[in-house]
């Protein structure tokens, strides 16, 4: 895989997605769990073994877990001590004033997330209003945690969005119809969480991609928290046999590098 060189001389990798826990911040009991800590050291400490498999973590998105529910404490710390290339995608309740959403902005926040699967976020009665007027705010997008499956009742109101995307290949096999329905309607999609998906995941990419070059991601999910398997390194090479070299850049970087507008 190629991908734009890092002055290391290895690939540029736009991690789309992964999670910082923070001890020092609130958490939340999820359906009974709790996260270990998993914090920027941790991670870095983590992403470092990428080298040995050519490639170099140079941006991302940090996602916020159920388990963080609307704290954004943990998310503007992680952001400072990331970086730059680094963003934030956040929940927030549907009532949250804009100057907290334009504060949030300034601190590197793209992105509102809607957590169907385990919840902690804003529920889906609140994805219209939401979606679109932090969108008009400050350009954010929206994204979705769900099993595909469920979508049939859901794709009308995604599309209608301004811009969305989609976690984890939509989880589940049987939901990859739906899931393409939203690719050719221009959502975009995370090739992350390999160890908790109930799919092929090279397949799945594959299959997107066919339908919009533009529409794949790819991420880590560290720390994989409640997914059968954690990430593993060779999961990145999991993509190899199903892309084109022309296709390299802009899945590892470029795609998820302009969505979140870094």
């Amino acid at each position: 895989m190629t991908a734009p060189a890092s002055a290391s001389g290895r690939q540029r990798l736009f991690d789309a997605h992964l999670h910082i826990v923070d001890p020092a911040h609130p958490l939340v009991e999820n359906q009974g769990y709790l996260p270990e800590p998993f914090t920027v050291a941790d991670y870095r400490a983590r992403t470092a073994s990428l080298g040995e498999v050519g490639v170099e973590v140079a941006g991302g998105a940090v996602v916020s877990g159920s388990f963080q529910a609307f704290d954004q404490g943990y998310l503007v710390a992680a952001l400072e001590a990331l970086g730059p290339g680094f963003v934030g995608v956040t929940q927030i309740p549907a009532d949250t004033p804009d100057a907290e959403v334009l504060r949030l902005h300034e601190a590197g926040v793209r992105a509102v997330r809607f957590n169907v699967q385990r919840g902690g976020s804003a529920p889906l009665d609140d994805v219209d209003r939401l979606a679109r007027r932090v969108h008009d705010l400050a350009g954010w997008h929206a994204e979705f945690y769900l099993d595909a499956r469920a979508l049939p009742d859901l794709v009308a109101r995604i599309l209608a969005l301004p811009a969305a995307s989609v976690d984890h290949l939509g989880l589940h096999a049987d939901g990859l119809p739906h899931l393409l329905r939203l690719v050719e309607g221009g959502v975009k999609v995370k090739a992350t969480g390999f160890g908790r998906v109930q799919l092929d995941p090279a397949a799945a990419s594959r299959a997107v991609l066919d339908v919009d070059p533009t529409a794949l991601m790819v991420g880590t999910d560290l720390p994989s928290t409640r997914a059968p398997r954690p990430f593993r390194d060779t999961d990145l090479a999991l993509l190899r046999a199903v892309l084109d070299p022309s296709e390299v850049d802009a899945v590892v970087w470029g795609n998820a590098a302009a969505f979140y507008r870094v």
